[in-house]
């Protein structure tokens, strides 16, 4: 596609240069960022200028470059078959490119066609092109003059509104020059991708270059990508958000006797939101961990982000739409030359919160609505329904007080089981444990709708695999479409080591549906669409932010893979005390090393250790009360029919066994009539049950979640030799840190040995 940049008109033409003290520090930024693009060879010999203008010394002839016409352009073109008024649009765009003025005769105007047919695209943007064609191509300028309902329409409360921005206040500065300056909003949808950078973050050439102390975890460290940012926070700018956000907000900390704001949890992790970089945190220590201040702090910033981009989204559309109404004529010229007016993705949805458990949307959306301003919350709609699908049956009436106060608790139908279980087993699913939910919330001037349809909806809170069912669906039933993914910008994965414990598999295909061009119009206007959009190019703008108590593979390969911010990563890094001195029994735990020369050797690796080193003392031992702990189902499945080609005597307790299986496979592995039990991590995560009987542990795998180690070898209890054998390899770095440490799991993946015993 052509180059085009934000901030001035596209083409050639030369912008209105600025002084260096009037450009804010992330246009600096952003200004050398493209000059260094445009000095490397690769954006040099590329054919497509990286400035919109070039000046030529006096006495050389200029080299003519062909420059590939933009999206923009293009459907200027398609659109002008029909339209005299942006036919002559496309013309004076054409004559803008070539340098040549409004007055000057095109010479090749006659043989100009705009049909279809010359229009057209190859490779991506021939996606974009058919959408429009799609379309009918109906919408000329009315649909531009008409106002979304759901807007801000009253003229006192817009005003008000707008007068405590900021970003309005500065003298001889347009609204929309005013706040790209100032707000990171704007700044990060504003910028313009040069050719060089989106071969680099197609490429994923980016690299963690710094680092910064994580607050309040002196084991932790931020890494990043790009230049750091993390100490240039002003404490008295309101930290970027909307002021009546800040506010509310400050209100509310104060409320609950917090007593310094500017150094606080959620302040500190709002402006690592705020900058708009891919985040990975994955040592949150969560409510069912006794962390309920950790969590709430990192819930709360990551909602007041939301709120803030949500809500500078809909003043932006709402001032637009404001003076396309008052400037009629002025604004249709500044559509079709100017950028000033693109404001619009495919579709409304910008913000998809996906969780694991209903029970943990209802806390979130609870805290959400507490969060935003009273006067944006007069009418909340639907919210007995919402209370009464989500929690207990019981609506709260406590909206401002304290959200620490758990619906996990409550449920009478639980409370015979609760004295069994562990506290945070508890926590996490002693409320409405569905894992098949999704909701739209839209914000209007007054009132929180929940249950909005989807493609209404400024938010989208869903369980992985509620989004998984419609994305499903839709590829079934042709009148069905996901397309409200399609503008997808701020996606936030919460709880990330739950949903792990579900299906991991369905964020990947989630996450891969997003930011596609969709299949319908959806009633957009389509001249208001921003260019990035039609260029393919929603993926770079896209942030993530993925929070989680602990790191695997699964999670880290969508971090590497799946999050292509073109504004950079920001990355947690931990050191790891273990979890051994959890373990209350003088248990020997020998960790036995198998090697393999890559991740995908690994599982037949520790199968083939398992059948040559470990079943042969297992099969001639007459001592029953074996337990194999064992990580996934897949290794499950494969020990299973390991064991049954074997003949051993085994019993079955997975997350697929039936519950009357489980109750005599525990029964027969007690009573020794059933030498091996099979345990896999997933079925204690659901179920925690205590094994009785064991008398020899063997972890074929190691858990994921730390905790769990402790508990599977404190079950010993009772047990003769007290033993217990770990096996493990160089690929299982992420899980053995959490579990003797990060110093000793470097020593133990790299030494010669490959024994270690622990006592």
């Amino acid at each position: 596609m052509g180059k085009q940049r934000f901030g001035g008109k596209r083409g050639f033409k030369r912008p209105k240069t600025l002084k260096v003290s009037d450009m804010s520090k992330h246009e600096r930024k952003n200004h050398r960022r493209e000059a260094e693009i445009t000095s490397t060879p690769s954006s040099s010999t590329s054919g497509d200028s990286s400035e919109e203008y070039s000046t030529v010394a006096s006495g050389e002839e200029a080299e003519v470059i062909y420059k590939e016409p933009s999206m923009y352009n293009n459907l200027l073109k398609t659109l002008g078959s029909g339209s005299e008024y942006l036919a002559n649009a496309y013309k004076r765009r054409q004559r803008e490119e070539e340098g040549k003025s409004d007055t000057e005769e095109d010479a090749d105007s006659g043989s100009e066609s705009f049909s279809v047919s010359e229009g057209e695209d190859d490779g991506e943007h021939g996606t974009g092109r058919s959408l429009v064609m799609e379309s009918n191509l109906q919408v000329g300028l009315v649909g531009i003059m008409e106002q979304n309902e759901d807007t801000q329409t009253d003229d006192d409360d817009e005003a008000s509104d707008m007068d405590e921005e900021h970003d309005l206040r500065a003298i001889g500065q347009s609204t929309t020059e005013a706040s790209v300056s100032t707000s990171s909003f704007n700044n990060h949808l504003g910028y313009k991708l040069l050719k060089g950078e989106v071969d680099n973050l197609s490429k994923r050439k980016g690299k963690f270059k710094w680092e910064a102390p994580a607050v309040d975890m002196s084991n932790c460290k931020w890494i990043g990508t790009g230049e750091c940012f993390v100490k240039d926070v002003d404490m008295n700018s309101g930290y970027d958000l909307k002021p009546k956000l800040y506010k509310h907000w400050l209100d509310i900390y104060k409320a609950s006797e917090g007593k310094d704001f500017h150094s606080s949890k959620q302040r500190l992790f709002f402006s690592l939101c705020n900058s708009y970089r891919d985040i990975l945190h994955y040592n949150k220590n969560p409510f069912y961990l006794k962390g309920l201040e950790d969590d709430s702090s990192i819930m709360d910033a990551y909602i007041m982000h939301s709120l803030n981009h949500i809500f500078r989204t809909g003043d932006l559309v709402t001032k637009n739409d404001a003076k396309l109404a008052k400037h009629q004529e002025s604004a249709k010229e500044e559509i079709l030359n100017g950028d000033g007016f693109l404001d619009h993705g495919f579709t409304r949805p910008k913000v998809l919160l996906l969780l694991p458990l209903a029970s943990i949307a209802l806390r979130v959306v609870k805290r959400l609505i507490q969060l935003t301003p009273s006067i944006n919350k007069v009418n909340v709609e639907h919210i007995d329904r919402f209370s009464d699908e989500f929690g207990i049956g019981v609506a709260e009436d406590n909206e401002e007080g304290d959200e620490s106060s758990h619906d996990f608790h409550d449920m009478e139908n639980l409370k015979s089981q609760k004295s069994s279980k562990p506290s945070d087993f508890q926590a996490l699913f002693g409320g409405n444990n569905n894992d098949h939910f999704m909701i739209g919330i839209k914000f209007t001037r007054r009132s929180i709708k929940l249950y909005s349809d989807f493609y209404s909806s400024d938010m989208i809170v869903a369980s992985p695999l509620g989004l998984i069912t419609k994305i499903g669906e839709a590829e079934v039933e042709k009148e069905k479409d996901v397309d409200y993914l399609s503008s997808i910008e701020v996606l936030i994965i919460d709880h990330a080591d739950v949903i792990a414990m579900q299906n991991w598999s369905h964020v990947n295909s989630v996450v891969e549906q997003l930011n596609r061009i969709p299949s319908k119009q959806h009633g957009t206007d389509i001249m208001r669409i921003r260019p990035w959009y039609f260029d393919g190019h929603a993926q770079f703008y896209r942030q993530t932010i993925i929070l989680g108590s602990y790191l695997n593979p699964d999670i880290n390969a969508l971090f590497n893979h799946h999050c292509d911010n073109y504004q950079g990563k920001v990355k947690l890094v931990c050191e790891y005390k273990g979890v051994l001195p959890k373990v209350l029994l003088q248990v020997r735990q020998i960790y036995e090393r198998f090697d393999s020369e890559s991740i995908v050797d690994a599982d037949d690796a520790r199968l083939e250790y398992f059948a040559k080193k470990v079943f042969p003392k297992i099969k001639d031992s007459i001592q029953g009360g074996i337990m194999l702990f064992i990580n996934s189902y897949f290794e499950f499945v494969r020990v299973r029919n390991f064991l049954k080609s074997q003949d051993a005597s085994f019993c079955l307790l997975g997350e697929y066994t039936k519950q009357s299986d489980i109750s005599r496979a525990r029964v027969w592995f007690f009573e020794g009539k059933r030498k091996i039990m099979l345990y896999t991590e997933r079925a204690h995560f659901y179920h925690r049950y205590k094994i009785r009987g064991i008398q020899n542990l063997i972890i074929y795998s190691l858990p994921e979640r730390k905790e769990f180690y402790p508990e599977i070898v404190n079950m010993l209890e009772g047990s003769h030799s007290m033993a217990c054998t770990v096996l493990f390899s160089r690929f299982d770095q992420l899980r053995l840190e959490r579990i003797v440490g990060t110093a000793p799991a470097k020593r133990m993946v790299t030494s010669e040995k490959s024994v270690f015993v622990f006592c």
